[in-house]
């Protein structure tokens, strides 16, 4: 048996603490924030999406930077061993749309002291790891902020990204991989919000969308295609189906985004068509300013008859068949142009990290300093929001811990 030392507090660092403990090792973890954890509670509007409960081709799926390294770790411990080390620790789950797994409370923090009594005989301790202890080429140590030093017999890395600083994520991580010869690629926003190019969104916000389809286009390529829930902000768009499409744009500078939304994708064109003549025939003798009622929510019907371009008194009786089929298409079709993507202190993930190649995928060891590991969402992996960015987390920690 051995110890560990476990750099940073949170998803991944508390599940790896725990698993090394189980495992009979001994514990150092070591966190600059008073209460370990703080990123769970944000984490699924804090209710904190815990896992998928999908397959593991699902999984990978959604795994959009460097799935393949990850095959290893989750084969090893996949959703269905996630879910139940949860119920273990004392939290019932249940599986919500899209497979998405939360705790029965609703509570993030119930998470958050499950990870917590996992990791309950760690030396936890409230320091800033500022370098690495490298003798010989192997990492045996760790030094801090405070002058003192930490030595064990391995060093894992598990700061996270630099998304929600305000949790503690600063990306101390990569100084620390740098510091051993890693490379790392950039970290930039993933899964963020999208700020819109015009006033429309913030006419409608607080309105949130369920239930509709949202296509990305990159110029006149769909990029994005799913369906699922959005939501109408002061600034632009957020949602599930949003911050998925985020990760997929590229160069705002190079290229032109535009989100198109299907308000009605349960319904053919004809048969919107048809619904929308038979609303009108009830409404016959009102206003075109009133006759969108029973189509799209208050705040959408102004935005929508400007954009259709009937004149607001209008009778609806006269709305011709022409002015219906274009009212079809904007329903089916209903574009926000985008001019950025929103920050990094917004956003959900940090795409970029510790290089992969230079990283065993079996055993999360680095190739360029035995004893040094790393887990979680320092590593260049990143996934769509659904709960595959947590399941990173543990089954990175989870293989960090088997190897020691």
């Amino acid at each position: 048996m051995g110890h560990l030392i476990v750099v940073g507090a949170g998803a991944a660092g508390m599940m790896a603490a725990g698993a090394a403990l189980e495992r009979g090792h001994t514990v150092t973890l070591l966190e600059h924030e008073e209460k370990p954890g703080k990123k769970i509670l944000v984490t699924g509007k804090g209710r904190c999406n815990v896992t998928n409960d999908c397959t593991q081709e699902e999984f990978l799926s959604n795994v959009r930077t460097n799935p393949r390294f990850l095959y290893s770790a989750f084969s090893a411990f996949d959703t269905r061993a996630a879910m139940e080390l949860f119920e273990r620790l004392g939290v019932p789950l249940k599986v919500e749309r899209g497979r998405r797994v939360f705790p029965v409370s609703d509570k993030a923090e119930d998470i958050r002291r499950a990870l917590a009594r996992y990791a309950k005989e760690a030396d936890l301790r409230t320091e800033e790891v500022d370098r690495l202890l490298i003798e010989d080429g192997c990492c045996v140590g760790v030094g801090c902020a405070s002058g003192r030093t930490y030595r064990g017999d391995w060093v894992l890395v598990a700061t996270g990204g630099v998304s929600y600083p305000g949790t503690g994520s600063r990306g101390a991580g990569y100084a620390l991989a740098k510091q051993a010869g890693h490379t790392v690629r950039e970290p930039v926003p993933s899964l963020v919000s999208l700020v819109e190019n015009g006033r429309d969104c913030k006419r409608m916000m607080g309105l949130a969308l369920k239930n509709v389809g949202l296509t990305l286009y990159q110029d006149k390529k769909a990029v994005f295609k799913e369906q699922g829930e959005a939501l109408f902000t002061h600034f632009g768009l957020s949602g599930p189906l949003v911050l998925s499409a985020s990760a997929h744009i590229k160069d705002l500078q190079k290229y032109k985004y535009t989100v198109s939304f299907d308000l009605k994708p349960a319904l053919a064109p004809e048969q919107l068509y048809a619904r929308i003549t038979r609303d009108f025939t009830e409404l016959a003798n009102k206003d075109a300013a009133n006759c969108l009622v029973k189509l799209l929510p208050a705040s959408m019907q102004p935005v929508m008859l400007e954009r259709w371009g009937v004149p607001a008194d209008t009778k609806v009786n006269q709305i011709t068949r022409e002015q219906k089929q274009k009212l079809v298409e904007l329903i089916k079709d209903f574009r926000v142009p985008i001019r950025d993507r929103g920050d990094l202190e917004h956003a959900v993930i940090t795409s970029g990290g510790v290089t992969v190649r230079e990283i065993d995928p079996k055993t999360m060891q680095s190739k360029l300093c035995p004893g040094l590991f790393f887990a979680g969402e320092v590593l260049d992996v990143d996934a769509y929001t659904g709960g595959y960015n947590l399941q990173i987390a543990w089954c990175t920690a989870q293989a960090a811990a088997r190897a020691l």
